[in-house]
């Protein structure tokens, strides 16, 4: 019988992570990138020197990377998810027919 050996895969659930960074922020810097890549075709289209141009966009890189990575730090995989989802959660649930009732009681009470 011929034994055989297998290699088990065993981070089939984490999530992925790249040079520190965790899940969605590898996709914001990412998104952050292009946006200056286009910010740079533009600014150099319009004519503003090449120089200019290129400290303009590496400090501006500099500054997402930077905030990009405190992100990661500061909230880890999903904490930044459960933030702007708690911001969403109401404070208070109004409902209004009870208070249209306690209305009506009041006023049959002064009656």
């Amino acid at each position: 019988m011929n034994n055989s050996v297998y290699q088990i895969n065993k981070g089939i659930n984490k999530s992925i992570e790249f040079k520190g960074l965790k899940a969605q922020y590898i996709w914001y810097l990412g998104g952050g990138l292009v946006i200056l890549l286009i910010l740079f075709a533009i600014i150099y289209i319009c004519g503003v020197n090449i120089f200019f141009c290129l400290a303009l966009i590496v400090t501006l890189a500099t500054g997402l990377f930077m905030y990009v990575y405190k992100l990661s730090r500061a909230y880890g995989e999903h904490g930044l998810m459960k933030k702007i989802a708690r911001k969403a959660v109401p404070h208070a649930i109004k409902n209004y027919s009870i208070a249209r009732l306690k209305k009506q009681l009041l006023s049959e009470k002064s009656v």
